[in-house]
């Protein structure tokens, strides 16, 4: 049985100079309340004391913090460790160098102990977050207001429309902790970008949804190396397209998918996720990214031609996918214009 309501997860590599915001923003978020769990996953961290902080407030906190080593194995491998770990009800992940709201984490617990105490059987609470700029000190806050009732016990027939600056990304969802362990989630070791998968694959098992309308996760955007820089992006396509074929394997959307707005939101997701590999092959110097984006592209048609005409015939599919070098421009910058609008890094 747990003995918690919520448990989030903290991935951290090397991440001693930023770590503690993260952890005192859900303790003092939460109040410190016992039904609260934080569990610090130490990737393997070799230039700073990141497990030595991640037992030093274990130490403070024993009731409250539990601290995980695990060889260095990827963001995706920490979280499944700290799903490993959780005792909560509940499930969220927070990225060490981002934070809780503490006004909205109260809220959200509020919510999430009431569906427990009225056993009320909700899978899958969603949450506004909004991308913290340090380079200009601005936020963007997403939000669905326009996709999703507030306050209500959805169903996936209930949902609106979501725009395309409206995808469920893992900074928005948390999971009843069950959905998460039961099937599983598909994450490759040392791969960036699984958040995708995280966000994607479990969705089909999630029979009711929650939309609480608060601004909660807060996400660093600035540094240089973070993973979602455009530079870096371009110099791991690699990653980027094992991402993006590990969830087209997951489901044949067509067939496996019964609520039909679910399967057009996951159409969407998986449009998107094609036309960030078309341009990012673009950008990169990495060798042979073209050919293997279009080996991918050759591999989704042969897959599930419906899906792949979905992508590749629709405006986003053609957009990305601009034939010859003044089109491969128009293509990169329309994607420098929704980037510049959007903001999303």
């Amino acid at each position: 049985m747990s003995t918690k309501t919520l448990s989030v997860g903290i991935p951290c590599y090397n991440s001693a100079e930023y770590m503690d915001h993260a952890i005192s923003s859900i303790l003092e978020g939460a109040h410190f309340s016992d039904d609260i769990q934080v569990i610090v996953v130490d990737d393997g961290s070799t230039k700073d004391d990141t497990f030595a902080k991640a037992k030093a407030w274990e130490a403070r906190y024993p009731d409250l913090v539990k601290a995980v080593h695990q060889e260095n194995g990827g963001h995706g491998m920490a979280v499944l460790s700290a799903l490993e770990a959780a005792d909560g009800v509940y499930f969220k992940v927070c990225d060490s160098d981002d934070w809780y709201d503490g006004d909205a984490l109260d809220s959200l617990m509020k919510t999430l102990r009431s569906f427990i105490d009225y056993d009320v059987r909700v899978d899958l609470v969603v949450t506004n977050y909004v991308y913290e700029h340090v380079e200009d000190g601005k936020q963007n806050v997403i939000d669905y207001r326009f996709a999703l009732r507030r306050n209500k016990v959805l169903t996936w027939e209930k949902i609106g429309h979501f725009g395309y600056d409206q995808n469920l990304l893992m900074h928005a969802l948390c999971y009843r902790t069950d959905i998460l362990r039961d099937g599983g989630i598909p994450m490759p070791a040392h791969t960036f970008y699984v958040d995708n998968i995280y966000a994607y694959v479990p969705l089909p098992r999630c029979k009711t949804l929650y939309y609480l309308d608060v601004d909660l996760y807060r996400y660093f955007i600035g540094r240089e190396d973070q993973s979602v820089n455009e530079k870096v992006m371009a110099g791991r396509i690699d990653q980027q397209l094992r991402v993006t074929r590990i969830m087209m394997d997951a489901y044949h959307l067509y067939d496996d998918v019964e609520s039909t707005k679910l399967r057009t939101y996951m159409l969407d997701y998986m449009n998107l996720m094609m036309a960030v590999c078309s341009i990012f092959a673009r950008l990169s110097d990495v060798p042979n990214a073209r050919l293997n984006c279009d080996a991918l592209w050759e591999y989704f048609k042969q897959y599930d031609k419906r899906m792949y005409n979905y992508c590749r015939k629709g405006l986003i599919g053609i957009g990305a996918n601009l034939p010859t070098k003044m089109g491969e421009k128009t293509s990169i910058g329309l994607y420098r214009i929704i980037q510049k609008v959007v903001k999303f890094n």
